[in-house]
């Protein structure tokens, strides 16, 4: 097996082998996403030498697609009750290249003791709620106590191992009405009134309730704000950080989690995380099932535990996307709100070229915010350059939403 190793704890390993007689190689890896990107891929194409069982993150759909079995024989019974949008990421055509193992969505932190000290009863629903509560927190904890202190962090880097500003900048376009990116399609959604905005709305934060060189951030720097200097009131982060933090002290007293705010159209929220899938050319195709079946049982097994285990921790949740409550059952999402929706990054519509179209848009979301560019100069030149790297005509791309 290939993969993330962190997904496959030894006693793992060590269960399945004293159960079926079955012996994992768990094979190392590289530690950042692109480096294992390409250990995947040249090992997948090298034919039978290749590994049986690979770790496969949510955007490798389409690139390693074709080197992957179709599961969908067998785990019907699982793919019946998983959820839609989920499966979706992993489906190349007809073909389930992976079954998912490790879901994990976009969400935003924020400090429960300073919502509760500035008298608000809840997070914030939308961008316009978020701004005004963190331009309110923080003017208020720099007058007592701490000059440094921002009202919302987030990750402004382009960097070659995080598709974290591609996520963010997915999710402002799409909560405006603004598409995503590259449509199942293959109409382009860039170049439109509602990226613009969300484009624009997003560099009015730089300097103002967001810190300066938050375009410098990745996302531990983001994560050490928030989780060990304290010194901000909202992040967004991702949900399996919250649980790995949020279960110790002093964080579980103060730390809270809710969807993405939404913009005029919606809330939604980008997935992420790994899923287990077999090599075409696995000459041990009934073991590696068999392997990949027991890990996503564990896996399930592991979430049920550590939720038994944290019954009393206090949280507040306002409308997660519907997939956590499947995943995390102590999400509560009210009947009353608007729900939040998974965005998925076009990974599988762009196949191969997907990281060629995710650099390009970051490249351009940060002339945004860096101000180099306006949002309607940059939006227009990365329809362009998105459409070369599609190799269709401009022509084809989506037209304007107003």
């Amino acid at each position: 097996m290939t993969g993330d190793q962190r997904m496959v704890p030894d006693a793992y390993l060590q269960e399945f082998a004293s159960k079926t007689g079955i012996h994992v190689n768990d094979l190392p890896t590289p530690e950042d996403n692109t480096s294992k990107l390409k250990l995947a891929r040249d090992l997948l194409r090298s034919g039978a030498s290749s590994p049986d069982v690979y770790g496969v993150d949510t955007i490798w759909s389409g690139i390693l697609g074709e080197y992957l079995i179709d599961l969908k024989p067998f785990f019907a019974a699982q793919t019946a009750t998983q959820d839609r949008d989920i499966l979706n990421s992993y489906m190349v055509g007809e073909k389930l290249v992976a079954m998912p193992y490790h879901p994990n969505v976009h969400v935003l932190l924020y400090r429960t003791d300073l919502l509760a000290k500035y008298g608000y009863a809840r997070p914030p629903r939308t961008w316009d709620e978020l701004e005004k509560m963190a331009l309110r927190i923080q003017n208020g904890e720099r007058a007592r106590r701490d000059k440094n202190f921002w009202g919302f962090v987030w990750s402004g880097a382009i960097t070659t191992d995080s598709e974290q500003l591609t996520c963010e900048g997915l999710e402002w376009q799409a909560g405006d009405g603004g598409g995503h990116i590259i449509e199942p399609d293959g109409q382009i959604s860039v170049n439109n009134p509602s990226v613009v905005k969300s484009w624009e709305r997003a560099a009015h934060w730089v300097g103002w309730i967001s810190p300066p060189n938050v375009i410098s951030y990745n996302m531990l720097d983001a994560e050490n704000m928030f989780w060990v200097s304290g010194e901000v009131a909202f992040q967004l982060g991702w949900s399996d950080t919250y649980e790995l933090y949020a279960g110790v002290k002093p964080f579980r007293d103060k730390a809270g989690v809710t969807s993405v705010p939404a913009g005029k159209s919606a809330r939604v929220s980008t997935l992420g995380g790994y899923s287990l899938g077999v090599s075409g050319h696995s000459a041990h195709v009934k073991e590696a099932i068999e392997f990949v079946r027991f890990m996503i049982d564990k896996q399930s097994q592991f979430m049920a535990s550590a939720h038994r285990q944290k019954p009393g921790r206090k949280v507040e949740y306002v409308e997660p996307p519907l997939v956590m409550s499947k995943i995390y059952p102590w999400w509560v999402k009210p009947g009353t709100q608007r729900g939040s929706q998974i965005v998925l990054r076009p990974s599988t519509v762009a196949g191969p070229k997907y990281e060629l179209v995710s650099k390009a848009y970051t490249r351009a979301l940060h002339s945004v915010l860096t101000r180099q560019s306006t949002a309607k100069v940059a939006a227009a030149a990365l329809e362009k350059e998105l459409a070369q790297i599609m190799e269709q005509d401009a022509g084809r791309a989506a037209p304007d939403k107003h």
